[in-house]
């Protein structure tokens, strides 16, 4: 059965509140049948015992003492629910019996079948009976038994029946509708979540689906669904960021490649005019390669999926293999590098992203360094903080141009020093290595008077 979302509830709540109004109803009748059966088993048992002290027992004879006046009352009054009597001997043969019986007899049931009430039938008339046994000096003589007509009592529970299964299918049918309504306002909420969300394409992202003003489980819906709008809006942002990225940084290593191709086969040429061509070309690829390398670890880093379990390594340590790295540069600008640590403390910090950040810093403090002159790096502790600074006697950064030195392809000055190599992306990565651990990095720098990068790790 294909049925909507708001029909699926409404049934469901019916179908859940119909068993309960069934359980109820079906106590209510029982609960009602049981107390008319006990009243009137009451009534027959003080019937019984009543006329039990008005009997008299000759030899293996019972009869009733006062039959003539019996009937008197029988003729003089008019009984509405009248309690039929019989006595009979122990072998079912009757002895005796209520003027109102006339020519009928109560029928004796086998009392290891039957309890002391039972119904039965009085001509084709529903009856509840009674039966009593009577003894004297401590044997049965016989049983009185008492009935009365279970006809009236029977159209009440009949029309009670009616009443309750008429009752329950009425408010079942109601029940349903409401149900259904109330269902349609309850889902509004997802009705505008697909509204919104059947509207949101690619070049939409920014359009979020509006939260409800209840914070339920339909709250936390909508909030996940913008949570995962905004993870795919971002996702698809890096895309257009590495494709812009690229197609910037890569136009022109390619032009040069192709120019220098091209002026290769125009004409013969000597052997070492071949050779420097061909270098020129490789340190071009070079430089493609790089740039690329650097654009997918932007990218993996702007990706916000933080490598778990990174290895931890002391911050002293760390730059040491960072400097063991870069010794041929070192030595070849003759740079004198200083690292100074306030505390024998070995400080510890995450090895994968800290290399990134102080490999970048350390790079541009000694690519940018005069030669000849002097790197200091220190380690200090402030609190629960590990401070690492990095100052160099380079070129420096104008200070109108700080605060643009972590964004991508970014070089301040860039034309006054080409002969440095650089794509602008170090720093970038730096500042995206610092976020994934909470790290910060802090920046001064003046012209010619050299540059000053702290690193503050949580």
């Amino acid at each position: 059965m294909n049925l909507s979302f708001k029909n699926r509830i409404a049934l469901h709540y019916m179908i859940a509140t119909a068993i309960i109004m069934a359980v109820i109803f079906s106590v209510v009748f029982f609960v009602v049948q049981e107390t008319m059966y006990q009243n009137i088993d009451n009534d027959l048992t003080f019937e019984a015992s009543k006329h039990s002290g008005e009997i008299k027992i000759i030899n293996s004879a019972i009869h009733f003492i006062n039959k003539k006046e019996w009937e008197e009352i029988e003729h003089t009054e008019i009984q509405i629910n009248p309690v039929f009597i019989q006595i009979i001997d122990t072998l079912g043969k009757v002895m005796d019996k209520s003027p109102n019986l006339k020519s009928d007899v109560l029928s004796f049931k086998n009392s290891e079948k039957y309890s002391t009430h039972f119904n039965t039938y009085l001509k084709d008339k529903a009856i509840r009976q009674i039966q009593k046994p009577i003894q004297s000096n401590g044997e049965t003589k016989g049983y009185m038994l008492a009935a009365m007509s279970l006809e009236p009592s029977m159209m009440v529970l009949i029309k009670l029946r009616n009443v309750l299964i008429i009752s329950f299918l009425l408010m079942l049918s109601v029940l349903y509708f409401i149900s259904r309504y109330l269902a349609g306002r309850s889902i509004i909420p997802v009705k505008s979540i697909t509204e919104t969300t059947n509207h949101i394409t690619k070049n939409n992202l920014n359009q979020r689906v509006e939260l409800p003003f209840y914070k339920d489980e339909l709250y936390d819906l909508s909030f996940g669904i913008n949570k995962l709008l905004k993870r795919i809006e971002d996702a698809i942002e890096r895309e257009r960021q590495f494709t812009s990225d690229a197609s910037h940084e890569l136009r022109t290593p390619l032009s040069s490649l192709r120019g220098t191709l091209e002026v290769l086969i125009r004409k013969p040429r000597t052997q070492e005019e071949y050779e420097s061509k061909i270098k020129d070309s490789l340190s071009e690829i070079d430089r493609i390669t790089q740039t690329l390398e650097q654009l997918l670890l932007l990218a993996r880093l702007d990706s916000s999926s933080k490598i778990k379990n990174d290895e931890i390594i002391a911050l002293s340590t760390l730059i040491e293999e960072i400097l063991s790295r870069n010794n041929n540069a070192i030595l070849l600008k003759n740079v004198s590098v200083e690292l100074k640590s306030d505390t024998s403390e070995n400080f510890i910090v995450p090895k994968y992203y800290a290399n990134l950040i102080l490999d970048n810093i350390i790079n541009n403090a000694i690519k940018y360094s005069k030669s000849d002159s002097k790197i200091l790096i220190s380690i200090t502790k402030a609190k629960d903080n590990i401070i690492c600074i990095i100052k160099d006697n380079g070129l420096g950064i104008k200070k109108e141009d700080i605060p643009f030195v972590f964004n991508h392809f970014f070089r301040s000055d860039a034309l006054k020093h080409k002969h440095i190599y650089g794509n602008g992306l170090g720093l970038s990565i730096a500042q995206k290595s610092a976020e994934a651990i909470n790290a910060k990095i802090y920046a001064e720098s003046s012209i010619n008077a050299g540059s000053v990068f702290t690193v503050k790790f949580k």
